[in-house]
């Protein structure tokens, strides 16, 4: 597998499956269960399709912050403060999440 992005890993446990972009609340239709949510920072609207989610990236984001509390308290790998994942991932991409090491790899 080749790394392609690199953060802090704040939710452990390693997860694979499709990136899903989600800009806010209005991409819920378009979430499917068990994608890899991708986002410049969750918020309290994305709950729903957090807990659909197999794994959480973040651009921005701290071990306190919205989507490293809720995956840890959901049990399932995050990866936040990897800058530019919003750009650089593209939607339909296979990656492997590593929520203990914080890197993102291509599947």
């Amino acid at each position: 597998m080749k790394k392609i992005l690199s953060g802090l890993g704040t939710s452990p446990g390693t997860a694979n499956g499709k990136v899903r972009i989600v800009k806010g609340a209005e991409d819920e239709d378009s979430f499917l269960d068990g994608e890899i949510l991708v986002t410049r920072i969750t918020d309290p609207t994305m709950v729903l399709m957090m807990n659909r989610a197999a794994a959480i990236v973040c651009d921005i984001g701290g071990m306190t912050s919205h989507p490293s509390i809720l995956s840890r308290e959901m049990g399932i790998p995050c990866v936040v403060a990897c800058k530019n994942a919003t750009t650089k991932l593209k939607n339909g991409q296979d990656v492997v999440v590593d929520g203990k090491t914080g890197d993102v790899f291509l599947a």
